[in-house]
This record gives structure tokens, sequence and C-alpha cells, in this order.
């Protein structure tokens, strides 16, 4: 992966960013990052805002423009569309439902023959984030100070079909909530089809 692929990557997975932090994590001086960015923004790739610093000086903060996140695509979008689509049409919503029952119930065998119950709940919660990005969820978990873990999504690869019907993310939030145990709480406090950048998951031990 080339310096301005990694560029566009620390952008999908972090947020807006300024060129002197992307350059940090880059090894780059913030110069050569900014002309990266530049010539990214010139594709349409990223667009720039400024926002006052704490001396007063303007903070320029980097982003990824919809043509920018387009190169993360969902999977097979239109044809994933269409065949939900002709499923309506020719069964019924309730086909739909069933569609979504089956594809959660291989999605929750497939967790809980990696996930170890008796392992920590930071354990547990990686695992997840392993198996979750090997799918194309962009996903990492990082454990708070308090013991709760944070699994963030960055990329939703059936994004196309989450906006055409909503309970596959009902159905995602319910198979962590089940895999994870009863020992914790899963809920989500980011989500992409309520604007968001990305989604997130917050997993805290029941007392």
């Amino acid at each position: 992966m080339n310096t301005a692929e990694q560029t566009l990557l620390l952008l999908k997975t972090r947020g807006p960013q300024t060129a002197q932090t992307l350059g940090e994590v880059l090894h780059l001086t913030s110069m050569a990052v900014r002309r990266q960015l530049e010539a990214a923004e010139e594709k349409g790739l990223v667009t720039h805002v400024d926002k006052p610093g704490k001396v007063g000086r303007p903070v320029r903060l980097w982003q990824l423009t919809e043509l920018g996140h387009a190169r993360y695509p969902d999977r097979h979008a239109a044809l994933t569309l269409d065949l939900l689509q002709q499923v309506r049409t020719l069964f019924g919503e309730s086909a739909i439902d069933r569609l979504i029952d089956a594809r959660e119930t291989a999605s929750e065998a497939s967790y809980r023959a990696a996930i170890d119950p008796a392992a920590t709940l930071p354990q547990r919660a990686a695992t997840l984030a392993v198996l979750r990005d090997a799918e194309g969820y962009m996903a990492e978990a990082t454990v708070g100070e308090d013991g709760s873990v944070m699994l963030v999504e960055n990329h939703c690869p059936i994004c196309a079909a989450a906006r055409s019907c909503q309970n596959f993310c009902r159905s995602e939030l319910d198979v962590f909530q089940r895999v994870l145990g009863p020992d914790v709480k899963v809920e989500r406090v980011e989500h992409q089809l309520a604007g968001a950048r990305r989604c997130a998951y917050r997993i805290e031990p029941i007392a």
C-alpha cells in the first residue's frame, strides 16, 4: 500500500485528522502529507475544514468526501438491493424477515465457534472484532479505563442492504449481545444509518 492509500485509509478509520497527526503516524513530515492530501483533494477524494486552534491559529482538519468513502464500497450493493426487492415482490416482507433470521443464525454460530465464553470481556470483544474485520467491517476493539470495551466498525460492507431493511442492524446488535454473554450489556452508541461516520458499540460488564 503506497503512502497516498495509507493516508486515505487513516482518514477512513480515524475520521478527520490534521496533516501533522497523519505525518506522525506515517513517519512523514506534515509538508509531505499535505502534498498527498492536496493531490487527493484535486481528485475529489478529500476535503478540509479550518477550525479555531487553542492559540487562535486555525487548525486544518482533513476528511474523506463521499467519493473518498466510495473507495471502500458496499459489497455488491446493486445486486444485493435487486435481490432484496425480488424477494419482497415474489414472497412478501415476511420472506425478508426469514432471510435475516437465517443470516443471524449463521453469524451467531460462526462467532460462538470462535469466541471462548470463559475468556475475559476484552478477549471476547477482541475476537469478535477480528471476525468482523475479516468480514470487511474494518473493526477494532479498545478497552476503557472503566473496564468497558468500545467495538468500532469503520466501514459497513452491507450498508445498502441495511438502508433497505434496517432489521439487518437490529439483527447484528442482538447477535453481539448473545455471543458476548449474559454478563455484559451491548449498546450501539454511533450508527452510520443515523448519520455517523461509523458504527460503534459500547460493551460493559453487568455488575
